[in-house]
């Protein structure tokens, strides 16, 4: 079970973020996660959002170019070692983690963390055979 991420390039500069967020706002798109990876020059803004095919046409008609990506979002313990158990499953499955980012749910014990996996049904497999709650597009939206 796989959800859609958008990842955009932003240059680094003043304002350019809230001016993104500010567009989404503004079409009714929610944010339920994000992260940002920065560099002197630029930033890439990865993103899962409640409603990812609205956001790539809203960011194409703006001249933004952006991009989906498969990733895996799970409910994770939300206590100290929880991360670090899942972890070591996927690991012990041989499942690369390439890059990960995460939010604690307003009522939950859990936390939400969102993966990309270099093979992400294999991965969602895993997660939903040892227990843990994979999400996928309408449980993102109701968040």
């Amino acid at each position: 079970m796989k959800i859609t991420q958008i990842s955009v390039f932003l240059e680094n500069r003043k304002g350019r973020l809230s001016e993104v967020c500010s567009m989404l706002g503004d079409a009714g798109i929610n944010i339920r996660a994000l992260t940002i990876a920065e560099t002197e020059t630029f930033g890439v803004l990865r993103m899962v959002v409640d409603k990812p095919s609205e956001t790539v046409d809203l960011f194409r008609k703006n001249g933004i170019t952006a991009n989906r990506t498969d990733v895996v979002a799970a409910e994770v313990p939300d206590k100290p070692g929880g991360l670090a158990e899942v972890l070591k499953t996927l690991s012990d499955s041989d499942v690369n983690v390439e890059y990960m980012y995460g939010f604690v749910e307003k009522n939950s014990e859990n936390a939400l963390l969102v993966f990309r996996f270099d093979n992400p049904d294999r991965a969602a497999e895993i997660l939903r055979q040892n227990g843990l709650k994979v999400i996928d597009e309408k449980g993102i939206q109701g968040l």
